[in-house]
């Protein structure tokens, strides 16, 4: 059985799953799929075309689906895809894509807390959390297990690969390699996430590789290019194989390196 307060506006045709709560005062607009169970507190509007997965929880004065503010946006149809077990704080802001047929997406259980953006053509993976006032510009790709600070910003076309963690009020201009740390204006590589990968279980065999493989991109005095050969010339553990790839393929390049951390401890 549905929860809809008698003053949310809700198109006609939008798709309504069941155990659905829509509080008072939110708008729900044209082509808009909203699977079961999903909560919306007050004051929530959901804009489209758009589909939102099963137990999304939405809050106070959250914009999501709106049109993009990219200027070159001309009113063509593009998507908005968001998974399951969502919250979005309030005053959360998702945009849809810019380009005919384009989309964003969000993938699932993630948490954004309040005043997060979420720009056009982002693409967010699994088991985030970004902090209050975290940005993304258009176009940034978000690994899964990705923590971004508070009052934090990604430049457009950035990528964050998985399990980063990126410190509040840093300025992020380039891809951040997966499980390390980066902090700054504008934001450095400081070492391994090390306290991330140990909640997360990694091994201590997992680890070396990844310090071996941070090491020769960061330590060795190798340039990018140089610090992959020697990598992929030796046996790669699929953890320092994903380090590897991810600097191997970036197109902004990766961070610089700055003053290190625990990553050289064992």
């Amino acid at each position: 059985m549905n929860s809809i307060h008698p003053t949310a506006i809700i198109d006609s045709s939008a798709q309504i799953g069941a155990d659905v709560t829509i509080g008072p005062y939110c708008i729900i607009g044209a082509d808009i799929v909203i699977g079961d169970g999903c909560w919306l507190q007050h004051h929530v509007t959901i804009l489209g075309p758009s589909r939102i997965g099963k137990g999304n929880k939405f809050y106070a004065y959250g914009s999501i689906g709106q049109q993009t503010q990219d200027l070159k946006y001309k009113g063509e149809p593009t998507w908005l895809e968001v998974g399951d077990e969502n919250t979005f704080r309030e005053f959360c802001t998702v945009h849809r894509a810019t380009s005919p047929g384009e989309r964003t997406t969000i993938g699932s259980h993630n948490t954004f807390l309040s005043y997060v953006h979420i720009a056009h053509d982002c693409s967010v993976g699994n088991h985030v959390i970004f902090s209050n006032n975290g940005t993304l510009a258009g176009h940034v790709s978000v690994g899964d297990h990705v923590i971004l600070g508070g009052l934090s910003a990604v430049h457009q076309f950035c990528r964050i690969g998985t399990r980063a963690i990126i410190g509040g009020c840093s300025k992020v201009v380039q891809d951040v390699p997966p499980f390390c740390t980066a902090d700054g204006n504008p934001a450095r590589a400081r070492g391994l996430n090390i306290v991330g990968l140990q909640r997360a279980g990694f091994t201590r065999e997992q680890m070396r590789a990844l310090r071996n493989a941070f090491r020769k991109v960061y330590r060795s005095g190798l340039n990018n290019a140089q610090a992959v050969d020697a990598l992929r010339a030796g046996e790669l553990t699929p953890e320092a194989k994903t380090f590897t790839d991810f600097v191997a393929t970036t197109q902004r390049g990766i961070l610089v390196g700055g003053k290190h951390t625990d990553e050289e401890e064992d």
